[in-house]
């Protein structure tokens, strides 16, 4: 087997590994963050267990980290009450994002790991099986249920050679996204083997593994291996260490060989992390702002080579760079061995270990501006300046621009910058805050932000509504209900957030689908590509949408669609598409029995045409969509 099928295997609890069958897995680990979390503890305590059930589940803080008024802060004392009561660990604010915590502190070869938030297989990095899922299959998982998935297919990206000279990890990943594209990783796992692996370190792993996201992949893996015992050894967990690698004779369903001495530094251009090109090709344009940090290369290898690059530099005059410590310990050692200090004498501002500007919190580009960044996805509006031209690049790139003031290819710095990983860490996690042994009968704290859950009816037998809103292609969770600063701060509160839905798309669509009473959503391929967020699915229920109608769609946001029972279809024939309009009436007859024969008809009460469509359903899907969503069906059967 490979890498993939061992751990499925020693963790499958229901199902047979069939490449496209449901199989259900038993989670080991869980992790949320605060802009997914408080929905999911609220969905947890909705469930009615007094604990956790897994063996590790953490609570992180690092989204919504911007408090402008009271909401945020609201929610924090929430989760770290909630993380009392329900035997959960907390880190604290500023102690770091998730998934570069996680790693450091928590992850474990071999084991499966289950977070409410897209960028959860980074841990894919140290090799575990991480998927990113929404906030209520969290939930599930911490109260012990599986966690359902197609089985994946899994894809071997053999790496051979050694990297040339200033290619860093973040050109092979999109590399990958150049060759694959952003729905090339749908329903599959990226494994990672070939000799070219020995020279890549964990965090340089994690930043590939992070973002397979990108690429719509279920997750994505590397061996453990001797620098994986080496890294945790570093973080004071050597006991941790188990060896992982493929057998001999592992069968993989498609293969992809990358030699990386011939890869050159790569970024993505605007507004999509597949859209990839040359560094050189593009060279020499103005750059506006600088951001180097986010959970994909914030590590503290990243951040000596960009300390090492500024040192005794200053950053070019019309350049605002912005450094984010991906945690605190990353930044201790900075501070320690005086890299902070180079960077702050090169005229970076240094932000708290958190996500920032990547989910639009802070450091808004200017108006049409340019903005090179090291997070991992560049969508249209999510840096908070609806004009901006964002720029996906690694690290070295990020650091030459900044003090060159126009985008430029780190190879004109002359020789590579080499870090080595240090012997030992400074580890230290007062700022994670362990469960007491029994929380039962602590309280959880709510603000008045914290509003209840929108529940959805039963499936009707028929459903007949109005057409919304038609979108195109890769529509991502982004479009559907945006991030930033002022809306994130509504997560925890369905009738506010729910406002902004859409917005980017049709700014009159929340009043419009309120007015109708609903309706239904037609879209084109990959609708719902990107973050995890189950609000995605949540704001258009809570305004009345029953149906999702589109080509193809992303894995997360559909099963969340199916969670809080919103129907999720596709078109038989992709061309009926063109053939629906905005507004148009249609009507879906014998609903039921059409599901369970996956012989669905959609009537158009405005040309009187009959389209045939198609849902992915399993029938334990169908069963949650018919109970009114997966609260209602596990309060049911569990």
């Amino acid at each position: 087997m490979n890498i993939t099928q061992k751990i499925i295997s020693a963790h499958l609890a229901e199902g047979v590994m069939t490449p496209g069958q449901e199989i259900a897995l038993k989670i080991d680990q869980t992790l949320t963050q605060d802009a997914t979390g408080t929905m999911a503890y609220l969905e947890f305590e909705a469930i009615g267990l007094p604990r956790v059930k897994t063996e590790l589940s953490v609570s992180y803080v690092d989204h919504n980290t911007l408090q402008v008024g009271f909401e945020n802060a609201d929610d924090h004392r929430f989760l770290q009450s909630a993380a009392a009561k329900f035997g959960v660990y907390f880190s604290r604010m500023g102690n770091g994002i998730c998934h570069q915590v996680h790693l450091e502190r928590f992850g474990k070869p071999g084991k499966t790991l289950l977070g409410s938030d897209s960028h959860t297989p980074t841990c894919g990095g140290l090799g575990m099986l991480a998927i990113g899922a929404g906030g209520l299959d969290v939930a599930t998982a911490m109260a012990g249920y599986p966690f359902y998935v197609k089985m994946p297919g899994v894809v071997n990206i053999r790496l051979h050679g050694r990297p040339a000279p200033w290619v860093a990890a973040k050109d092979i990943i999109l590399e990958v996204l150049r060759r694959l594209t952003v729905k090339g990783g749908v329903g599959k796992v990226m494994e990672y083997t070939g000799e070219g692996v020995a020279y890549l370190s964990v965090p340089e792993r994690a930043t590939i593994t992070n973002m397979g996201a990108e690429l719509g992949a279920t997750s994505s893996i590397f061996p453990a291996d001797e620098a994986t015992r080496q890294f945790l050894a570093a973080q004071g967990r050597e006991q941790d260490f188990t060896p992982l690698q493929p057998d001999p004779d592992a069968a993989y369903d498609e293969i992809v060989d990358i030699d990386l001495s011939a890869l050159e530094p790569l970024l993505a251009l605007p507004h999509m992390p597949d859209r990839v090109v040359k560094v050189a090709e593009v060279a020499g344009r103005p750059v506006n702002q600088v951001f180097i940090g986010s959970c994909t290369n914030s590590s503290y290898t990243d951040l000596m080579k960009v300390a090492a690059i500024l040192k005794g530099r200053m950053v070019d005059p019309g350049v605002s760079l912005v450094v984010a410590p991906g945690s605190r310990q990353v930044l201790t050692a900075l501070a320690a061995n005086g890299a902070l200090a180079e960077l702050v004498s090169a005229g970076a501002r240094i932000l708290e270990c958190a996500c920032g500007p990547c989910v639009g919190v802070g450091q808004s580009p200017v108006s049409a501006g340019v903005s090179l960044r090291t997070s991992n996805r560049n969508f249209e509006g999510r840096s908070g300046t609806a004009d901006a031209e964002i720029y996906l690049v690694s690290c070295e790139t990020a650091a030459a621009s900044a003090l060159a003031g126009v985008i430029t290819d780190p190879r004109e710095l002359g020789e590579p910058i080499q870090v080595a990983m240090p012997d030992k860490f400074p580890v230290d996690d007062r700022m994670i805050i362990p469960p007491p042994p029994a929380g039962a009968e602590l309280p959880l704290v709510m603000g008045p932000n914290i509003k209840p859950l929108p529940v959805a009816a039963p499936l009707a037998e028929q459903i007949e509504a109005a057409v919304l809103l038609k979108v195109g292609d890769n529509i991502t969770t982004d479009h559907i209900m945006p991030a930033g600063a002022t809306i994130l701060a509504l997560r925890s509160n369905i009738p506010a957030i729910s406002m902004h839905c859409f917005c980017a798309v049709d700014q009159t669509f929340p009043q419009q689908a309120l007015e109708a009473g609903g309706g239904i959503i037609v879209g084109g391929l990959n609708y719902g590509q990107g973050s995890s967020r189950e609000h995605a699915a949540l704001a258009p229920l809570y305004l009345g949408v029953k149906t999702v109608l589109v080509k193809s769609f992303a894995r997360i946001h559909m099963q969340n669609l199916v969670n809080f029972g919103l129907l999720p279809l596709t078109f038989a024939d992709e061309a009926d598409y063109d053939d629906i309009q905005p507004g148009d009436s249609l009507i879906i007859d014998d609903l039921r029995a059409a599901l369970s024969a996956n012989k669905v008809q959609v009537r158009n009460g405005r040309s009187g045409k009959t389209y045939p469509v198609r849902h992915s359903l399993s029938g334990r899907q169908i069963e949650i969509l018919l109970a009114g969503g997966l609260l209602k069906y596990v309060e049911k059967n569990v």
